[in-house]
């Protein structure tokens, strides 16, 4: 509009770029009188303060201050780049540069010529034309309600149209989807312009711009009817903070819509998960599987043991041969093997040679350990990947580790007493350890305020715990005391995860962000930043290259350890996040929220691929059988179900029309999927493992109401 065009020429005219002013001006057919008699004109009527506002913050001068905040990034552009990048505050896939934007910049976009008092009358105009338009464009256009609402309420708000406001609220908001009934919460107690200023939601709001995906047809729909009403405030909302994703072919239809949606900033936009993932897995190193006893007469000619044989074909054999979607072996550092891993995976093979095969017919059998009496409060569990230690997180800010097999838990003796042993003997492993010690149960005390997350090192020599009080703690399964406390979170952290090959390991936490750590050092290596609430849970990737975060915000991201880049946005989850697993293959992840479902995720492709029903409560936990047949969940409802991953993941739809318009088609019926419920009397599920052999643990506290 003419106003923003007057404000960029003054502007331009001061920087001295002629030829960008002239250039403009050329296309805008404006005259240079016109930008004096703009500059000249009395404070009541022209830029620079109209009427209603202050006049540091209105009109003009807002205009302006906005577009020199912008022009360091596109000097020269014309008028329209450099608006653009004046309101968008994201650069880059949604990462916003500045973490704490500056909120009377980010408000100030909220300076409208609208009148207040027909606000109701746009708003329920666009509803009646989109609840007439055909069925195909009407669910594809019932997105905008949402973003729309929202942006009308808050820019009422900010200009202190108070009573305007409170009417608009009540009259539309119980319309809006019944998944975004929080966020209306949050947004009912915004009543005054001083409120806005601190709330982060409300910036986050404002700052991201809200994604819808509609086919060309409706948004042409649209944008004709806004036009001809000359509906210039939706249209300006539309233009300022939605992004449109437009493509091309038929509308979606409200099932592949509802799917879809529900996160804070709406879907993902295409492009976000059009990066190349490397989701293979890396090559076992190879070594030689020494033979069990009763093989001896196998040995070859110079006696040593041959290798695996064939016939035991599930771990021994199965890497030969480079994945082609796996990453190259030395694209991230990964720690060297020690002898005691290689003795390690020797163990685990031979342990898979008696691996029960599940499926629709064999399904595992679950062990179930309930914490009694844990009036402490159980926040986090973890079990070592040889099922014989358990820990617990709790409230009451101690760590709790037990041992599940009749091995006792030992510390290391003391400096005097260690300097005693031969030091050459064969058992020096068993008498460094001090008998006196030897106990079930150990407490590590250390945190200062709840623990939300625990993990044990792959080798078992190290157990990592994160608490409300903001800090990870290291600590050492050798003499039971911690090693390290990492400091770089400054608010509660929500959950903390090992890699799979140990040495490096991740947190996420009320902050937003989530960080990648290595064990020798006190910074985090990277900083990933891009929700736009808390991180609440963590997941390495098989191969060690990707971690997957969940958040309060309802998208799941996946990151790129090598660089820090978020590589998919995953949306369709209507609560926030809590649980996460990646198939063992490396190309699936599945993922749990407080709303009950269970969605399945093609990494590769970046597509939803299946939604798993049954659930009526958070699902706290999930885990995949150790050959990937079986997927386990379980949740705040007190059962664990069991769900068939190979029929859920055959036969997808994953071409290329799908991949580039999202049109996913779900299974109606996610049933034929469920291969069995198990109730607990009263304890919720929070914990899930399957040990080598595919028997399936859960763990829980009895809860007595």
């Amino acid at each position: 509009d003419r106003q923003t065009l007057l404000a960029v020429l003054q502007f331009l005219r001061r920087s001295n770029l002629r030829e960008s002013e002239e250039i403009l001006r050329r296309e805008a057919r404006l005259l240079g009188d016109d930008l004096g008699a703009a500059a000249l004109s009395p404070a009541g009527t022209g830029l620079l303060g109209a009427p209603g506002g202050d006049a540091d913050s209105t009109g003009g001068e807002a205009l302006l201050s906005r577009v020199t905040a912008a022009a360091a990034i596109a000097i020269g552009g014309s008028a329209a780049t450099l608006l653009l990048y004046a309101n968008t505050f994201a650069v880059g896939g949604g990462v916003v540069v500045e973490d704490q934007p500056d909120v009377s910049a980010v408000l100030s976009a909220y300076n409208q010529q609208g009148d207040p008092t027909l606000y109701e009358e746009y708003y329920s105009g666009l509803k009646h034309f989109i609840e007439c338009s055909l069925d195909c464009h009407r669910a594809e256009l019932s997105q905008l309600f949402y973003p729309l609402f929202v942006h009308m309420y808050l820019e009422l708000v900010y200009n202190q149209h108070e009573s305007e406001a409170k009417s608009f609220f009540e009259r539309f908001h119980g319309d809006q989807e019944c998944y975004y009934q929080d966020d209306l919460r949050v947004l009912s107690s915004l009543t005054k312009k001083e409120h806005m200023k601190g709330n982060e939601t409300m910036l986050d709001f404002r700052t991201s711009k809200f994604v819808l995906r509609i086919s060309r047809d409706s948004y042409q729909l649209l944008k004709r009817h806004l036009q001809e009403k000359q509906n210039n405030q939706i249209w300006n909302i539309v233009q300022e903070h939605l992004y449109i994703d437009i493509f091309d072919g038929m509308p979606r239809s409200k099932q592949q819509i509802d799917a879809m949606v529900g996160s804070l900033a709406g879907e993902a936009k295409r492009e976000a998960n059009k990066a190349k993932v490397f989701f293979g897995l890396l090559k076992e190193p190879e070594f030689d599987v020494p033979l069990d006893d009763e093989d001896e007469e196998g040995e070859n000619e110079e006696g040593k043991p041959k290798k695996k044989k064939p016939k035991k074909d599930s771990v021994g054999s199965k890497s030969k041969k480079q994945d082609p979607n796996a990453p190259p072996q030395n694209r991230i550092p990964l720690p060297e093997l020690k002898d005691s891993d290689k003795l390690d995976k020797v163990m685990n093979m031979k342990e898979a040679a008696r691996r029960v095969r599940l499926g629709p017919d064999c399904l595992p059998s679950i062990c179930f350990y309930t914490f009694l009496n844990a009036y402490q409060g159980l926040t986090a569990v973890d079990i070592t990947d040889d099922s014989s230690m358990i820990v617990g997180g709790f409230a009451d800010s101690t760590v709790r580790v037990w041992s599940v097999t009749p091995k006792k838990l030992r510390s290391v003796k003391t400096a005097a007493d260690l300097s005693l042993i031969d030091k050459e003997s064969d058992d020096v492993l068993e008498r460094i350890m001090d008998e006196k010690t030897a106990s079930e149960l150990k407490i590590l005390y250390g945190h200062s305020g709840p623990v939300y997350g625990t993990s044990f090192s792959p080798d078992r020599n190290y157990l990592l715990s994160c608490s409300e009080d903001g800090t990870v703690r290291l600590w050492s399964l050798q003499t039971f005391t911690c090693l390290v406390g990492y400091k770089g979170h400054n608010y509660p952290v929500w959950d903390t995860q090992f890699s799979p090959y140990g040495y490096y390991f991740v947190s996420g936490g009320h902050d937003r962000v989530a960080r990648l750590w290595a064990t020798d050092h006190y910074q985090p290596l990277r900083i990933f930043a891009g929700h736009l609430a808390d991180v609440t849970c963590t997941r390495f990737h098989p191969n060690s290259n990707y971690i997957a975060t969940g958040s309060a915000d309802r998208t799941v991201r996946l990151w790129d350890v090598l660089n820090g880049n978020c590589v998919r946005i995953f949306t369709g989850h209507k609560g926030p996040i809590h649980s996460l697993a990646f198939s063992p293959n490396g190309r699936f992840l599945a993922t749990g929220a407080t709303d009950g479902r269970v969605l399945l995720w093609d990494i590769g492709h970046g597509l939803m691929v299946g939604e798993l029903k049954g659930h009526t409560d958070t699902v706290y936990a999930l885990r995949f059988s150790r050959d990937g047949e079986i997927l386990a969940s379980g949740s705040m409802d007190n059962t664990v179900r069991l769900w068939d991953a190979v029929k859920a993941f055959e036969d997808l739809e994953t071409d290329d029309f799908t991949t580039a318009t999202g049109h996913i088609n779900l299974p109606e019926n996610s049933q034929d999927l469920l291969l069995g419920t198990y109730m607990t009397k009263s304890t919720p599920v929070i914990h899930l493992h399957f040990t080598r052999r595919n028997l399936l643990l859960a763990a829980g506290a009895y809860s007595s109401q």
